[in-house]
């Protein structure tokens, strides 16, 4: 096999593309195939990958430090200004986010929130952060104020880095006081003594009725 058909990919002179390929294949390499795909990516380009050298590293190290290379590469890229592709996302972006605000049912769905805004490319660190800057105003104090779910606060906190949301507290459910429920005081009591005094009442009319009944036999014979 070349080394495209290693990589995955038709020739190209295009380093990024070249280099998007090696990682993706990276994910799932073993030992073996991890040093093919470092010579691989040496032929197409040239050069060694520049940001990770896995030729004596377990294949999961080896992802693990181009992960965080790239991260790496996104915050150094951060404060950049987008261009006309990016931009373009933001706006979409907002309109959604803006258009789910409206909906006061969905809204409340955190699936929902990370949906639109976890789906590449608005997941990258420069877009995320304009994405962020741009919904701040609307959308951070409905979150801090309890108008968004604890949950979708929770994910706004961390993806936008609000940190001030990671500490907005889980909501507590009042349970309706029931028409059914007795009242204060009469809980305390066993059932059956709520009908015992009219029992005991129709006891003593009954003995009067009775005695009365006898006394006047008594006093006829």
């Amino acid at each position: 096999m070349n080394c495209w058909e290693i990589l995955g990919i038709e020739p190209t002179g295009d380093r990024q593309r070249i280099k998007q390929a090696y990682e993706q294949q990276l994910k799932f390499a073993s030992d073996d195939e991890a040093r093919k795909l470092s010579q691989a990516f040496r032929e197409a380009t040239g050069g060694s990958p520049e940001f990770v050298d896995n030729r004596d590293e377990p294949p999961a190290q080896a992802h693990q430090q181009a992960v965080q290379s790239q991260e790496q590469e996104e915050t150094g890229q951060a404060d950049r200004p987008l261009d006309g592709t990016e931009a373009q996302v933001v706006r979409e972006v907002v309109i959604q986010i803006k258009a789910l605000m409206n909906d006061s049912s969905r809204s409340q769905d955190v699936g929902i929130w990370k949906a639109i805004l976890c789906e590449p490319p608005a997941d990258k660190l420069p877009i995320r952060r304009e994405i962020a800057r741009k919904l701040e105003p609307q959308v951070r104090p409905l979150a801090e104020n309890g108008s968004l779910s604890v949950a979708v606060a929770h994910f706004l906190g961390g993806w936008f880095e609000w940190f001030s949301l990671q500490d907005v507290p889980e909501k507590t459910e009042e349970r309706p006081h029931s028409e059914t429920e007795p009242a204060e005081g009469e809980a305390d009591q066993p059932p059956q003594f709520v009908n015992f005094w009219p029992a005991v009442i129709g006891w003593i009319v009954g003995l009067a009725i009775l005695a009365s009944l006898f006394s006047g036999m008594g006093g006829g014979g």
